[in-house]
């Protein structure tokens, strides 16, 4: 069965790191790009950073620089390291893989995660 599973996720206060990590099985990770998006309650899910199988990666204009995205292919794992985390950084995210390229649109995204819940407080 296809899976991704996100974890590392929690409670920090703003201007803290935090580093969120996506394992996949179940399909060929080395021919996926892999995608983070993170959703707050009643809003719709919003691009953050994508990485293509040969380490490309995209990042939302608000967060470039302050987010960065990595992959292990041998361990099919990718990460999402937070930094200067910001209250409105506040929601769950989630990690998603497409065959082909990176793109910035949910929908274009064939597999998902469950998500993992970043709380910032101030």
């Amino acid at each position: 069965q296809v899976q991704l599973v996100e974890s590392g996720g929690g409670l920090v206060q703003a201007g803290d790191s935090l580093r969120l990590s996506c394992a996949a099985s179940g399909f060929i990770f080395t021919y996926y790009a892999v995608g983070w998006f993170r959703q707050a309650p009643g809003k719709e899910r919003e691009f953050v950073a994508a990485i293509g199988s040969s380490g490309d990666t995209y990042y939302a204009d608000s967060l470039r620089g302050r987010f960065t995205i990595s992959r292990d292919n041998a361990k099919k794992t990718v990460s999402l390291q937070m930094n200067s985390l910001k209250v409105e950084d506040t929601d769950v995210y989630y990690c998603a893989a497409r065959a082909g390229s990176i793109w910035t649109v949910s929908r274009q995204y064939d597999y998902w995660g469950q998500g993992t819940r970043v709380t910032v407080s101030s």
